[in-house]
């Protein structure tokens, strides 16, 4: 695992009327550490998209443990742990001082933008899929 780790706050508009953060916002979390993973290695998805590519989510599994809350620092992870010519799996956490609030598996497909049909990874971001 490469360690990757993104950093944000919990905002308002992140959170229900009881100032706990929607479920469906730890998945935009975790769709932003990815792309902040990206962005480490030199890549953005504007890059990938000049280039006809474009990142998927093709299946994901998440388990909620405990909520998040207004104004928390939040810790999300993105590290590869499987791949295959166009498919990879980011294993992805989201905790808040060391504990733990949601985890999941999510699967990322490399498509060829025009057509919507997988390719192999471009060559800048092959390395980066074995993990």
């Amino acid at each position: 695992m490469s360690g990757f780790t993104h950093t944000l706050k919990v905002y308002i508009e992140d959170t229900d009327a009881g100032g706990i953060v929607y479920y469906v916002n730890y998945l935009k979390y975790m769709e932003r550490a990815r792309s902040e993973w990206l962005n480490h290695h030199g890549l953005t998805q504007r890059d990938l998209l000049a280039q006809g590519i474009q990142l998927v989510v093709h299946q994901l599994e998440c388990r909620y443990a405990k909520p998040a809350h207004l104004d928390d620092e939040l810790h999300i992870s993105a590290d590869v742990v499987e791949s295959t010519a166009c498919r990879a799996t980011f294993a992805q956490t989201v905790t808040r001082r060391g504990e733990r609030l949601c985890e999941a598996r999510v699967d990322i497909v490399c498509l060829e933008a025009s057509r919507l049909k997988p390719v192999r990874w471009p060559d800048a971001l092959q390395p980066l899929m074995h993990g």
